[in-house]
């Protein structure tokens, strides 16, 4: 696959990541914002904490210019996110379809860190 395909779909996927995070810390006192933490028995600092956190994650992967390291801590922690994400679900709701709909999210963020790395190797 040539360059120019590995940067749009690099691209692509990035900015899907970034306009399902970004728009979030908007909506972080929103009810059904809380009630999804609420839900899983977390604490209204950790939500107000996760969603500051996942704002600055997802701006560190759509900037260009931020260094390689720190890009990588932010597919790091959005990965962490997406397993404990997971694995929460399961814990409270069982093992129902709606559990695994992090398992999206950390597609996209996969296909996004893959040709990070593919066209960053090149």
């Amino acid at each position: 696959m040539n360059t120019k395909v590995s940067k749009i779909i690099y691209w692509v996927s990035t900015g899907l990541i970034g306009l399902f995070i970004l728009p979030g810390v908007f909506f972080l006192n929103s009810p059904f914002a809380i009630e999804g933490t609420h839900h899983l028995g977390m604490p209204y600092w950790f939500h107000l904490e996760l969603g500051i956190a996942k704002f600055i994650g997802g701006i560190i992967l759509v900037l260009p210019m931020i260094p390689r390291s720190l890009k990588e801590w932010a597919y790091v922690g959005f990965g962490i996110d997406s397993i404990s994400a997971i694995i929460g679900l399961v814990a409270v709701d069982g093992p129902v379809l709606k559990s695994f709909s992090p398992l999206i999210f950390f597609a996209i963020l996969w296909v996004s860190y893959y040709y990070y790395h593919k066209q960053n190797t090149v």
